[in-house]
Parts: structure tokens; sequence; C-alpha cells
């Protein structure tokens, strides 16, 4: 039995996400996390030695160390968005080094940032705690805004501070994403020649992508397509949004679908939306780490609970939470963190 605490965040909802059993995609057919996933998954690929090196340092790391799971804490909003925006609420977040000490305190397995906040403390912790360099950003300073990513270092500077891998976003859909894709190929390449892990964001992004008042862009269709194209650029980690409704392709008749992907492989269960995302990372052999989303208050707790039980249950390998934790007090941070950690160490939450 689950432990009481996460069942009573889960409130009603949590008999619907924790007695669910996925028929569209069985379990048996994906690859699950696993304490050996270096073995079973990279040993065979065309990973280098040092790539090897550092996907285990991240996976060896915090409260989900040698697990197969892992936590990992971000911050770009201050350039996603803007440092007012992002740190107002907990000023203390101006300072990276309460960043880093965050993630640090709160378990996690590694600390995803950009170059400059990771860079001026890089000679204090980045021994510490593996460091994820964030290697593109859309600034929303430019007037009017513009929805694109740009490169905001090189990965040589990345390598140079010690980390262990870099992080970029691909805003799939978008007029820009080719430029984007290109951008980022090289980019993952020459991080695996030096030695580093790559982990792509794979966001969706395009205006027609909303049709009739409903938004697609979390689409599990979308989003899983998304993912598709995420690990044929290489990427050893996919970031995705967790899905929320299904049919984008149907709703915007553009590209190409299958009948079978919404009669067969998907039902409205969040979790097999979620398994679709994990089906399209080569059926699980490239991990998939959903994304903990905006701050909402006071139901930021339950909410994430409630994200990592579903990621989980999916097949997936874990949460990248940034924004319910930094915009709080550091010990409510630290209790939120632990608290998701706490639903991939509960061997009584299995995988559906």
């Amino acid at each position: 039995m689950p432990s009481k605490k996460i069942v009573d965040l889960l409130g009603d909802k949590a008999s619907y996400l924790l007695e669910h059993k996925a028929t569209a995609i069985d379990k048996s057919t994906i690859t699950l996390p696993s304490p050996n996933h270096i073995e079973e998954i990279w040993v065979n690929s065309n990973r280098s030695n040092q790539v090897l090196r550092s996907l285990q340092t991240l996976l060896s790391h915090g409260r989900l160390a040698d697990t197969g799971f892992c936590s990992i804490f971000p911050v770009d909003q201050g350039i996603e968005h803007s440092g007012g925006s992002a740190f107002a609420p907990n000023p203390i977040y101006f300072d990276p080094e309460n960043i880093i000490k965050l993630a640090i305190e709160g378990g996690c397995n590694a600390v995803a940032s950009t170059y400059g906040v990771l860079g001026i403390m890089s000679r204090k912790y980045a021994h510490r705690i593996p460091f994820i360099v964030k290697i593109n950003h859309n600034e929303f300073l430019s007037l009017p805004n513009k929805y694109d990513q740009t490169m905001f270092g090189t990965i040589r500077s990345a390598w140079n501070m010690g980390a262990v891998a870099v992080g970029a976003t691909i805003y799939w859909g978008s007029a820009e994403s080719a430029r984007q894709l290109k951008e980022v190929a090289e980019a993952f390449e020459m991080a695996h020649e030096l030695g580093m892990a790559t982990i792509l964001w794979c966001y969706t992004r395009n205006n027609g992508f909303k049709v009739d008042g409903v938004d697609y862009h979390t689409a599990a269709d979308f989003t899983g397509q998304a993912n598709h194209l995420g690990v044929t650029l290489q990427a050893d980690i996919i970031k995705q949004k967790l899905p929320t409704n299904n049919g984008g392709y149907l709703a915007t008749k553009h590209g190409k679908t299958s009948p079978l992907v919404y009669e067969k492989l998907t039902t409205d269960h969040p979790i097999d939306l979620c398994r679709y995302q994990v089906l399209n990372c080569y059926r699980g052999r490239v991990g998939l780490i959903n994304s903990g989303g905006e701050s909402k208050g006071s139901s930021d707790l339950a909410d994430s609970v409630y994200t990592a039980v579903i990621n989980k249950r999916a097949g997936g390998m874990g949460l990248i939470l940034g924004r319910k934790a930094f915009q709080r007090p550091m010990k409510e941070g630290i209790e939120l963190l632990n608290a998701t950690q706490d639903v991939y160490l509960d061997k009584d939450i299995t995988v559906a």
C-alpha cells in the first residue's frame, strides 16, 4: 500500500491513479527505468565511455541515486520569463548560490541552469552536485515578444565548468524549428564528443495548435511526436510536459497520424497518455522526465505528487521540477522536492 501521505495528497484521485491498469500499451513491451540503465541501454550505443560515465554520475547522485529514476532541479526562468517574474516571490534566488543549495539540500540528482548561474559558482559546487547547463533560451525583453530559442554560449564552456550534461529546447512546430533542430543537433554532437550527456526539452509551439478554443500544445499525439524527433537527435533524456489531452493531429488536420494511435495505443486516462510519450522515446529506452509546470500556490505539493505518480506509473524516469520549489521558502521547497522523490522511492507505487 502506498504511503498514507501520498494517498492523502492525491485525495479523490488516489484510486483513479494508483489502481489503474494500463491496457493500451502493456508494460512488458516497454523498457522500464532500472538501476542498470547504463548497462542495459547505453553500453550498446555509440555513446563514448566518457558519456556513459556522465550519465552514471547523474543517475548516481541524490536521494534517488542508483534507482534508475532522477529528480532534476531546473532554474532558467530568469531568462525565459524575467528575473522579476521568476524570483520576486522569493528574492533569495536572485543569488545563484541559493539555486544550487536548494538542489543539494533537496536531494536532487542534478541542477540545471544557465551558463551564468552555474559558471559563477562552478569552482565551489561542480564536484558536489552534477551540473546541467541549459544552452539556449527564449528571452522576453525584446518588444514585441518573440518565441524563439537562441544559443547563449558554447559547449566547450559548459565542459570547462565541469558540467556532466547540457540541455536545450526545441519549439517543435514553430517556424524556427528547422534552425533550432540544426543548432541543437550540432551542439549535442559536440557535447557527446566531449563526454557530456544531452537532455532535450521537447516542447511544441504554434498558434495553429489551438483549435476551436482547445489548446493541443500538450496533446499526447503532438508531444509524443516531439519526443520521437528528440530521440532522433540522440538526446539521452527527454523532457516533456505532462499530456493534458489528445487528438492534436485530428484537430489541426495537418501532418500524418493513424486511427490506431487513438483506438489502440491510447485511452483518455492520463497514465495511458503519458505512456504514449514513453512509447515515442524508443519504447522507453530513452528516459522520459516530465516537467513540474508553473507554481499555483497552495496546490503545488499535491500537483507535483500527482505528476510524479503519472510519470512513474507510465514508465517514465522522473521529474524536472523548478518553480513549484523555488517560488516558496527554501524549507518548503525542500519538502516539496522530497515528496515527489518519495513517489519514486515507494515500492508500492508500481508501473501500471
